[in-house]
């Protein structure tokens, strides 16, 4: 999501893409659809040579494949629980899970622009934002939508 302006993706950016194919990855492990795996692990191997600057070493990227297909089965994990737990479905925790990830990709967005409209200068590792706050504001006390 970046504008024509910018000449590099910003760090936000390209951690948002990975996360969201991390979800996909957990989708995948959830749905149990060999084709489903298959196209998560082609997406996971897409992105990462994209988002890299140098060729990896074969050792390097059969490193970051795994990370980003554990940091899936985690969220998977992960998804299950909070889903079993919430009476929710996991594509429902999935989905917020994504709606997060671009949520807080759009903060850092928002909080660049209105530093270069003000002529403040980007600074690299700010404050984190609150990216479940707009999940949080339509819950009751139990957790679940307040509509």
């Amino acid at each position: 999501m970046t504008d024509e302006h910018r000449s590099s993706p910003r760090p936000e950016d390209d951690a948002a893409r990975l996360g969201l194919v991390v979800v996909g990855e957990a989708a995948a492990l959830h749905s149990g659809d060999e084709a489903a795996l298959d196209a998560s692990e082609q997406n996971i191997r897409d992105t990462i040579d994209e988002l890299i600057d140098e060729p990896l070493t074969p050792r390097q990227e059969e490193v970051v494949e795994r990370l980003a297909s554990a940091g899936g089965t985690l969220t998977a994990g992960l998804s299950g629980a909070l889903a079993a737990q919430a009476g929710r479905s996991v594509d429902d925790v999935l989905e917020g899970a994504a709606r997060s990830i671009v949520w807080q990709q759009r903060l850092a967005e928002q909080r660049d622009d209105a530093g270069q409209e003000h002529g403040e200068a980007r600074q690299h590792g700010g404050e984190r934002e609150d990216a479940g706050g707009q999940q949080r504001d339509r819950r009751n006390d139990d957790g679940r939508d307040g509509d």
